[in-house]
């Protein structure tokens, strides 16, 4: 067998067996992680072994070969006459194994040949006496009944065992002396130190047979159920999926140890079953998880099949909000939330006193169209918080997929539902208010036309049953309060058009403006900016400059831009002058200093009729 030698003590012991008898004794450590084992730390029985050819590596260290020849027992370890020994000479040193592991196949054995501790490298000495194996008073036809029982054993063992070289068979059957052919089993198997050993230990041949059967008979079981493992998922998967095999590798093992309990088909089942999702809904999504049973994991199948089960789960059937329809609550929101629009907020007033009495209207819908910067999009939200219902906003700028309202068919792994559906899996409810913002801004190619897939959404005759083409299933969108938004009348088709109940918001005057700025527009900047009411004032003439000089828009979007601006410069003045006496009272003339040039003469008020 081929050692290989790194420590200085074991070099050192190599050296003298070369120069002299070329014996060595090989005896292994108690604790591999010991560099410097002493006598207490290294085993009694070891092995005489003859040094056959000795080669110096490039990297310091030497590789031999070596042929053991008989077992032996270690009385004591004794140091060479011109060392100085220390104090308990026997327990000074002995030879380790850490770093001379065999180059061999059967690399359990570690090499050590007494080597000196000290500077002088000199070799340990042991005493030892033989340690044969005894053979006699045995049953001859027995044991030899028993060895080749062993060989046997060790011939399934070795076609199981891929680190082992097939020529070893070969090589023990040619072995007729019984205590060779036994020893030679035992170095060839893959088993842990501490058992190898364990084997070299015995007394008997009797009890080493016994023993290395016994062992093998143990490795066997565990090979066969790796075997039985791999065979049980090679079965089921692509071979280039290494993966996955890993993971159907690790369910097949807790299979085997009983711990099948954590299928999550069965926790999608439960789900499923706790819905309480309409009959048609059910029975589909039943028959969806029995074909996903028996589909492969790897299929493409399986993932689109498991995926739209996941969407029906999460959907709501049957969940609802409870809705706050009193008039007065309905009332004192919106008047919080909007300054005027009068008509609109009428509107909605007779909108909850119906739904008060009856429940559910199925009337038209809502189309709110005005210039940008109106309050469209928070009068809407503003809606769903008077009736305490959930607020959700899709955004219809740039849809030109007819998939994007209907969603994809599922004939791919990427498939997924519309807009609508995916709103209604982020409400969580069957009774949100669901804004369509942007409706003038829909577009139509050769993929399909969105407004028209639009028509069945905004029917009320329509949507108790809509038809999503990634759930194949009708949808029940009767109880949702759509509200829509646009810029101009014009951009919407005109079938569309006819669903809707238009409430225009052309725009706010100046009074209105400057009830917006000082009750909403001001106080939020201020807010936002970490100052409070008592820190800034601004007067109503500075409003009014403002409106007038830096402003001509229909809604005050950019309104609230040039305060946000002239609260940023206060803040800053702030900062930058810690000293400086609250509150900052923000004059006309000073206007020009943190908003700049004004854009628009603001005494050309006239409303004559003039040319241009």
């Amino acid at each position: 067998m081929p050692l290989l030698v790194g420590r200085s003590r074991s070099l050192a012991a190599v050296a003298a067996a070369a120069e002299g008898g070329r014996e060595l004794l090989l005896v292994t450590q108690r604790n591999p992680d010991d560099q410097q084992p002493d006598a207490a730390g290294l085993h009694r029985v070891g092995v005489i072994a003859r040094v056959q050819h000795v080669t110096r590596l490039p990297n310091g260290t030497t590789r031999i070969l070596v042929d053991a020849r008989e077992r032996v027992h270690i009385s004591r370890f004794t140091v060479p006459r011109n060392v100085a020994a220390p104090d308990s000479p026997s327990d000074d040193s002995a030879s380790g194994s850490n770093d001379d592991a065999p180059a061999s196949r059967c690399g359990g054995n570690s090499a050590s040949g007494g080597a000196g501790p000290h500077a002088l490298g000199l070799p340990v000495q042991a005493t030892v006496k033989p340690f044969p194996l005894a053979v006699e008073g045995a049953d001859l036809v027995s044991l030899s009944v028993r060895v080749r029982h062993a060989l046997t054993l060790f011939e399934e063992y070795t076609g199981l065992q891929r680190r082992i070289a097939p020529e070893i068979i070969g090589v023990l059957q040619s072995i007729d002396d019984p205590v060779r052919l036994t020893f030679g089993i035992a170095a060839h198997l893959q088993i842990p130190l501490d058992v190898r050993q364990e084997l070299l230990e015995k007394p008997t041949l009797d009890a080493l047979v016994e023993r290395v059967s016994e062992v093998l008979v143990t490795e066997l079981e565990l090979l066969r159920l790796e075997r039985r493992i791999d065979e049980q998922v090679r079965g089921s998967l692509y071979q280039n999926q290494r993966e996955f095999f890993l993971q159907e590798q690790l369910k097949a093992i807790h299979k085997e140890l009983g711990n099948d309990d954590g299928d999550d088909l069965e926790e999608l089942e439960r789900q499923l079953t706790a819905r309480k999702l309409p009959e048609e809904v059910q029975t589909r999504a039943m028959r969806e998880l029995r074909r996903l049973r028996k589909l492969s994991p790897m299929s493409p199948e399986s993932a689109v099949a498991r995926g739209w089960l996941d969407w029906v789960a999460a959907l709501p059937w049957h969940e609802t909000s409870e809705d706050t329809l009193d008039i007065s609550t309905a009332r004192d929101v919106l008047e919080a939330d909007h300054y005027g629009l009068k008509e609109v907020k009428e509107r909605i007033l007779d909108h909850v006193a119906v739904l008060s009495r009856v429940g559910t209207v199925r009337g038209p819908i809502l189309c709110l169209v005005g210039p940008p910067g109106v309050g469209k999009t928070s009068l809407a939200r503003s809606i769903a918080r008077s009736m305490g219902r959930k607020f959700v906003r899709i955004s219809l700028g740039g849809v030109r997929d007819e998939a994007e309202i209907r969603g994809h068919r599922r004939t791919y792994v990427g498939a997924l539902p519309g807009r609508i559906v995916q709103a209604m899996r982020r409400a969580e409810v069957v009774t949100p208010v669901l804004l369509l913002d942007e409706l003038d801004k829909l577009g139509s190619e050769w993929r399909g036309d969105p407004s028209s897939a639009l028509l069945e959404v905004l029917d009320p005759e329509q949507h108790r049953a809509f038809a999503d083409h990634y759930l194949e299933v009708d949808y029940d969108l009767s109880q949702v309060l759509f509200i829509t938004t646009a810029n101009s009348l014009p951009g919407i088709p005109e079938a569309l058009r006819d669903r809707l109940e238009v409430v225009r918001l052309p725009g706010y005057l100046e009074p209105e403006k400057l009830a917006i700025a000082s009750r909403y527009l001001i106080p939020r900047q201020l807010e936002a900016h970490g100052l409070s009411p008592e820190d800034v004032v601004v007067d109503e003439h500075v409003l009014t400059t403002i409106v007038r000089g830096w402003t001509r828009e229909a809604g005050v979007r950019d309104l609230e831009r040039r305060v946000a601006r002239l609260v940023r410069k206060v803040t800053r003045a702030i900062a930058e002058k810690g000293d400086m006496a609250l509150p900052i009272v923000v004059h006309e003339d000073a206007l020009s200093t943190y908003l700049g040039v004004a854009p628009f003469d603001a005494e050309d008020v006239s409303t004559e009729n003039r040319v241009g």
